[in-house]
């Protein structure tokens, strides 16, 4: 049986470490590369911070899985014994181009449930933590719980690419929404977007593609303090594949839902 409490206390000392190794990488020249797309970057730092991450895990808890963003894992397609979910630079645009507005995002299941989530804003020095059941804190003071509102006073977080064209939901859905809402906003980087609904500094987020790594931390912390995380059709996601998110407060997940995604 996993010892969480001793997780715990590496995950934050090896989060403290990768900080460390990150603020330190703004002093030199990166090695930036594009992935799928010129606007998917990858540095050297994505690499080097995910290895520092592995190769902890696998020194300490040689018995458990990891996945993460820059290819570890890849092979995984069961969710059985702990696995690690590891995003070690999630906003790479941001950290390259603003060298703020990026997270490390760790979240960690036992046989598909969640166990402990980390988003770590690197350069705020801000820590989202959860463990589910037990409650969800911000460098150590607990968050509350999330409280509801109307579309007509919600902040939205979404990318506007999305309004653009997407195979998922209407664009004139998606435009109407937007008109109807206060604001919308888009940080570009998923596991902040998160913790930003969990905190109440967005009320709501909606993406049409992330990946396991985006979102693992974040539904757990979501969802601790009341809030509700699908896919925009409203459907459970699954833990090891890319889904549409939609996150929000249960009220507001139900109007938005209703009123302009299943339109």
């Amino acid at each position: 049986m996993a010892n969480w409490e001793q997780i715990d206390t590496y995950v934050r000392q090896w989060l403290k470490e990768a900080r460390n190794r990150i603020m330190e990488s703004f002093k030199k020249t990166l090695e930036v590369q594009s992935k799928s797309d010129r606007n998917d970057l990858v540095t050297n730092i994505d690499k080097e911070t995910e290895q520092f991450f592995v190769q902890n895990i696998l020194q300490y808890f040689p018995e458990h899985q990891i996945i993460g963003e820059e290819g570890h894992g890849d092979e995984i397609e069961k969710t059985e014994g702990v696995l690690w979910i590891i995003d070690p630079i999630d906003g790479t645009v941001n950290f390259v181009h603003q060298q703020r507005n990026f997270a490390i995002s760790i979240g960690i299941y036992e046989n598909g449930v969640g166990k402990l989530g980390y988003i770590y804003d690197v350069v705020l020095d801000e820590l989202y933590f959860v463990e589910p059941g037990k409650g969800a804190y911000l460098n150590g003071a607990p968050i509350p719980k999330l409280t509801n509102t109307k579309v007509m006073d919600a902040i939205i977080g979404i990318n506007s690419s999305w309004l653009i064209s997407n195979r998922h939901i209407p664009i004139e859905n998606l435009h109407e929404l937007v008109r109807d809402s206060r604001a919308t906003r888009s940080l570009g980087a998923a596991s902040l977007e998160f913790a930003y609904v969990a905190t109440g500094r967005l009320d709501a987020y909606i993406a049409m593609r992330l990946s396991p790594w985006d979102f693992a931390a974040g539904r757990l912390l979501v969802e601790e303090l009341g809030g509700k995380v699908t896919t925009v059709k409203g459907e459970n996601l699954n833990i090891l594949e890319s889904n549409t998110v939609f996150v929000s407060t249960k009220c507001l997940h139900e109007e938005i839902l209703n009123q302009y995604l299943l339109k």
